[in-house]
């Protein structure tokens, strides 16, 4: 099997980052039904599961928590604990139908994770190898980023609004991936242009505008009312956009 294609999405909060996520798996699903595609929830709020349009199951943080209490009764048995991870795992991926879902979960609680967390990169690893397709929907800001919570990305998706602030965060997360050698592809889509005039404007510096999605009031409907992407129309300006961006990249 060819490597895993591993697109995360990032960027300030609000600019709909999750909505982006969740439309990049209903695209992919539809699309390439014969593929193995995992969505990873990567936001502690666990809000690509609603977007989704699944209840979440047990997270990596619960995984993380059973992990604690192993290593904690046998510190040395470093290959035995690496091997039940791997099992409550792949026991708690979800399998909805077209498409895998595993979300992380809360943030960690006080205290030391090195360990733990030297172990599950090493199971994520071995996860993600056998998919075809992996969408990580990103918590706000630089600190996913910064805690390399998976080690690698073939494609970064940085997703803005019009606003400064929300170029801003792009930029820094853009300069601090390049730092850790994060990804092979990066781009960016400005979300929710009301006035497609204020699009001079915007600065994303060196960082490819990719899509230009609208203002979606079809969307923010879907929203209020808990529906899915699944359920959104196939015109609906959020999907459009982000097919053009799947296929700047060869991805749909």
């Amino acid at each position: 099997m060819a490597a895993a294609r591993i697109i995360a999405v990032a960027g300030k909060g609000g600019v709909g980052k999750t909505s982006v996520s969740a439309a990049m798996v209903r695209l992919l699903t539809r699309a390439n039904p014969q593929k193995r595609i995992l969505a990873i929830d990567a936001d502690p709020a666990i809000g690509l599961s609603t977007a989704l349009g699944i209840e979440p199951g047990r997270t990596l943080d619960d995984v993380r928590g059973l992990v604690s209490v192993e290593i904690a009764a046998d510190p040395d048995g470093a290959e035995n604990t690496l091997a039940s991870v791997r099992r409550v795992l792949l026991a708690s991926i979800q399998h909805c139908g077209g498409f895998d879902f595993f979300a992380i979960g809360r943030p960690e609680a006080a205290g030391c994770y090195c360990a733990v967390n030297a172990y599950l990169r090493q199971v994520i690893g071995l996860l993600i190898s056998g998919y075809d397709c992996v969408v990580v929907d990103g918590e706000a800001g630089i600190e996913q980023v910064n805690r390399r919570v998976l080690e690698r990305v073939t494609h970064l998706i940085l997703v803005t609004d019009a606003s400064r602030k929300g170029t801003q965060v792009i930029s820094t997360i853009r300069r601090v991936a390049d730092e850790l050698t994060m990804a092979e592809y990066y781009g960016a889509i400005i979300n929710r242009v009301g006035d497609p005039a204020t699009l001079e404007l915007v600065d994303t510096g060196d960082i490819p505008v990719l899509a230009v999605i609208g203002e979606d009031t079809s969307q923010a409907a879907f929203d209020i009312l808990g529906k899915s992407v699944f359920d959104l129309p196939d015109d609906a300006e959020i999907l459009r956009g982000t097919s053009e961006m799947l296929k700047r990249l060869a991805l749909l």
